[in-house]
């Protein structure tokens, strides 16, 4: 069974998901999540994610044969790929891998376009593309909206009323009210305990979701393409209050992945099945088997210098064979002592 590795990079750090190369849909064999440690580049969480994961392998006495990491931008590909090195790895758009999954689990209609609607911690990203050929037709970038910002939101709103929390209680908090309708917050100096809804909580996102149509539309504008569905993706739309807004105001089918947040990382680990050192599974179309490596220079020159010997050698027992042909003193052939070198008056008895 092949084994497999995909990587998403974000600005808030890295995913990484572990499994067999035929089973990108189903539960990872392993997976972990990197934070990006504060004043460190994209690429640090990556590689340490990358490390984890191998160090799971080889603890299964197994061998990761392919890795493919995501990224949202150029700038984070570029320092992805100067940090790799010489380490065998494939980068790939974010977007790609998504597309590449959501075909693959059969999420996507067979004709036409969808716009990927990718609501994450650190912004929006909106990538028009055509459903059959992966083609990107137009692509549209927000910082203003993400879920950084919605957290951000939270807090002035708890703060509002008497209660102070930070970032991580805040997104958890957040994370809560995608399951339950109802969260109780409470302040951990003073012990002050209030009631959060669901309600709350779209009222406070409700405008940055009404500003994302915009842009939405703003793109299906550029492009002249009006999309059969949206695909809405990143952690942010686990929320039920966005989802249903931006269904009620796009007036489009919407795609949602029970796990809009893994798309790109499985997107990844579908990637990492095309590289040349996977093999062929469930009819999955991967990069041809790659050449043999090439002799080096060094190789060849031995190899050279062992046939002229070779051919110096034939060459000496061809001549001395023609020699021994010829008639030895008085017209006699030469026996096979002399040929050797000795006379024949040498020999015992004579």
């Amino acid at each position: 069974m092949v084994l497999v590795l995909g990587v998403s990079a974000g600005a808030g750090g890295a995913r990484a998901m572990l499994t067999h190369s035929d089973q990108p849909h189903l539960p990872p064999i392993d997976h972990c999540t990197v934070a990006r440690r504060a004043g460190a580049g994209v690429e640090e969480p990556v590689f340490r994610a990358i490390e984890l994961m191998r160090s799971s392998a080889a603890d299964r006495d197994e061998f990761v044969t392919g890795i493919a990491v995501t990224c949202r931008c150029a700038l984070h590909a570029e320092a992805v790929r100067a940090a790799a090195g010489r380490s065998r790895l494939t980068i790939v758009d974010e977007p790609l891998a998504q597309l590449r999954y959501l075909r693959f689990s059969g999420q996507l209609p067979a004709e036409g376009a969808v716009l990927l609607y990718d609501l994450g911690s650190s912004g929006l990203t909106l990538t028009e593309a055509d459903c059959r050929t992966e083609a990107i037709l137009g692509t549209k970038r927000s910082t203003l909206l993400g879920g950084d910002g919605h957290d951000a939101l939270l807090r002035w709103r708890l703060a509002h009323e008497g209660v102070t929390i930070d970032n991580a209680a805040s997104r958890e908090y957040k994370e809560q009210l995608s399951c339950a309708r109802v969260v109780t917050v409470g302040d951990p100096d003073t012990g002050r305990r209030i009631v959060l809804t669901r309600s709350d909580f779209h009222d406070l996102t409700l405008a940055g979701v009404h500003h994302s149509v915009s842009y939405v539309r703003q793109l299906i504008d550029e492009t002249g393409v009006v999309p059969r569905a949206v695909a809405l993706l990143g952690g942010c739309t686990r929320s039920p209050s966005i989802r249903e807004s931006l269904e009620q105001l796009l007036d489009l089918p919407i795609v949602y992945d029970c796990e809009p947040d893994v798309v790109s990382v499985r997107g990844a680990v579908l990637m990492a099945t095309e590289q040349p050192a996977a093999r062929r599974v469930r009819g999955i179309r991967f990069a041809p088997p790659q050449r043999p490596a090439a002799v080096s220079r060094r190789k060849v020159i031995a190899a050279a210098a062992v046939t002229v010997a070779l051919g110096s050698a034939v060459t000496g027992l061809l001549l001395t064979a023609h020699d021994s042909a010829r008639p030895g003193p008085g017209g006699i052939p030469a026996g096979p002592v002399e040929v050797a070198g000795t006379s024949s008056n040498s020999l015992p008895g004579k």
